[in-house]
This record gives structure tokens, C-alpha cells and sequence, in this order.
């Protein structure tokens, strides 16, 4: 029930109208044909097949997750790469904890050498 004195009053009481936020990355990124696909298909797998396997992840944020945003940043070949050596890495024996997605890859990484993306450094 709304107080009265609040209703109409025009003034800002401090309460905002939240969004529900989203699980993925919401930055911008350059949509083009390549990344709308990796993204759509991360989004299809949390959508369908995500409830099936179960909220396991060792790592915060999710795999999927992790994956939708090095996509969206980094393109579909590289963050298509981070994202399969993350799943790789998630599993028995592997690492845990907070793993982000680095903001901009050093010049190590190259389209040539994707298997330097399984252990990512800082630029």
C-alpha cells in the first residue's frame, strides 16, 4: 500500500524502477555476423540445455556466461577458444574461483595460436 504523502508528490524518494538484470554480459560490443552467432548459440545452450546439466560451474561467472562475453568481446574465433579451453578447464582437477574474461588480449594471442588461450595472462 502506497503511502499518501508519497503519491503525486513528484519528488524522487530514492526507489528506482529496477530491471531485472540479466546473467550475461551486458557491455557493448560490435554485433557482427560472427559474434551474433557464437552469442545465439551460448544463449540457445543456456535456454535449453543449461537446466539439465545442473549449476555445477567451479568458476564465478559461469562457463556459459565466460563464454557469451569473450565472444562479445573478443569475436568468434578467440573468444570461441577461451570459452572451450574455460569448459575444459571447469572440469575434474581444474581450476575454481573467480576467472573474468580479460577486457583486451596482448599481442601473444594470435589467430594462429589458439592453444596459448588456455592459460590466459593480463596484457
Amino acid at each position: 500500500m502506497e503511502h499518501k504523502a508519497c503519491r503525486g508528490s513528484g519528488k524522487d524518494d530514492g526507489r528506482e524502477a529496477r530491471r531485472p538484470r540479466g546473467r550475461n554480459w551486458r557491455g557493448p560490443w560490435r554485433k557482427t555476423p560472427g559474434r551474433l552467432l557464437g552469442t545465439g548459440i551460448v544463449r540457445l545452450y543456456q535456454l535449453t540445455l543449461s537446466g539439465f546439466v545442473g549449476n555445477t560451474c567451479r568458476h564465478l561467472p559461469t562457463c556459459s556466461e565466460y563464454s557469451y562475453e569473450a565472444i562479445a568481446r573478443h569475436g568468434l574465433w578467440a573468444g570461441g577458444w577461451m570459452g572451450l579451453f574455460r569448459v575444459m578447464r571447469c572440469g575434474p582437477g581444474g581450476t575454481q574461483g573467480i576467472d573474468n574474461v580479460p577486457e583486451r588480449l596482448s599481442a601473444r594471442y594470435r589467430w594462429f595460436t589458439p592453444w596459448r588461450y588456455f592459460r590466459l595472462e593480463s596484457p
